[in-house]
This record gives structure tokens, sequence and C-alpha cells, in this order.
């Protein structure tokens, strides 16, 4: 349905993620994917939304000078916000040990920001997801990280894996948003898009 509307365009998704390139798939779009490494470096003047919205921009600057007209380029970024700071993905075992342990049996807020850039404008949104674990055990915690490998994640954790489905027990939002990527918005996004372009 969407991809028949934006047949006069293309999509390029700036995303590693085999979760993001799925829910793209699951969208039911043709998409290439574009891969250039960035610094993932922000001010530390920024906060919350701002850090995520930032990086999504900084992810959209290596691709600009080479867009053509048609050419429609997604680049996202997710932070988990806590105690007044943004986790990233962790560096090795003891920094995930330690983000989780600071999760356990509190809330926190996942951010995922997305940027849509064309060779006319550029869009950024974001949305916030709140999510509560329960206590979690050292045990669990360690079964975790050395099961699952969560490096590659925001916050040590992925929601969809078993550290979600034993541990969380409430999410305030979207639950996909959780996992990478506001789905809902990409798709109301691009569909507002193709109205007006």
């Amino acid at each position: 349905m969407l991809n028949e509307k934006l047949k006069n365009h293309n999509i390029i998704l700036a995303s590693g993620s085999p979760r993001r390139q799925e829910f793209f798939k699951n969208l039911g779009l043709d998409f290439e994917i574009r891969l250039k490494p960035v610094k993932e470096e922000y001010p530390q003047r920024l906060t919350h939304f701002e850090i995520s919205n930032y990086l999504a921009q900084l992810k959209a600057l290596p691709f600009k000078d080479e867009l053509s007209p048609t050419d429609i380029l997604i680049t996202s970024d997710t932070i988990v916000w806590h105690d007044n700071m943004a986790l990233g993905k962790p560096r090795d075992e003891d920094e995930a040990f330690s983000m989780l342990k600071s999760l356990s049996n509190k809330t926190h807020e996942v951010i995922t920001s997305v940027s849509f850039t064309t060779t006319t404008f550029e869009k950024t949104l974001y949305n916030i997801t709140k999510v509560t674990f329960k206590a979690l055990s050292d045990q669990e915690i360690l079964y975790y990280i050395n099961t699952y490998k969560p490096f590659d994640k925001a916050g040590a954790y992925g929601i969809q894996e078993w550290i979600g489905q034993i541990g969380v027990t409430k999410i305030e939002g979207s639950y996909f948003n959780v996992m990478g990527l506001p789905v809902h918005l990409v798709y109301k996004t691009l569909n507002t898009i193709a109205e007006t372009t």
C-alpha cells in the first residue's frame, strides 16, 4: 500500500540494525541499505531527546552531498534515559552489568529519534516509551549478558529477548520504539511525504 504511494521515491535506510531492517521489510517497502561510519558523539549540554535527535541528524550528514531528488534517507538513534543520564551501548560486560543493575526495579525511558532527509527538506521526530523492570537478580543479569551479549543495544538490553520477557512488568507507549523504531510514526511520516511530493 505505502510502497505504491512511494514508487517514485528511492528509500535509503542508513542503519545496520537487523531489527530496523526487519521493520522496513514488514512495512512492505522497497528500500536499500547504505552505511557510512559515524562517530556517535554529542555535545554534553544536550539532554533527553535532544541527544537522540542530534545523533539521528549526525548520521545523515555523510550522505547529504550524494542524495538525488528522488531519495528519502532515513537515519535513527535510540537511547535509554535513566536518572538524568543517557545510556548508550555498553562497551563490555562490566558496563552492561552496571546498566542493567541500575534499571532493576525502576522505570526508565527509551527514546528513539528518526530523521528523514531529502534534497529539499529534513524532518526529525522522536518517540518516548516508559519501561519498568522488576527487581533483577545478579544471576539473571549475568545469565542474560553471557547468553545474549547485548553490546549492540542501548541500555544493554533488547525487550524482545529473554530479559524483556522475564523482567519487564510495565510498558507505556510503543513496544516497537523500544526495539529501535517507532514504526507507526515512520509509516505516518512516509505517507505524508508521499502525499506532498
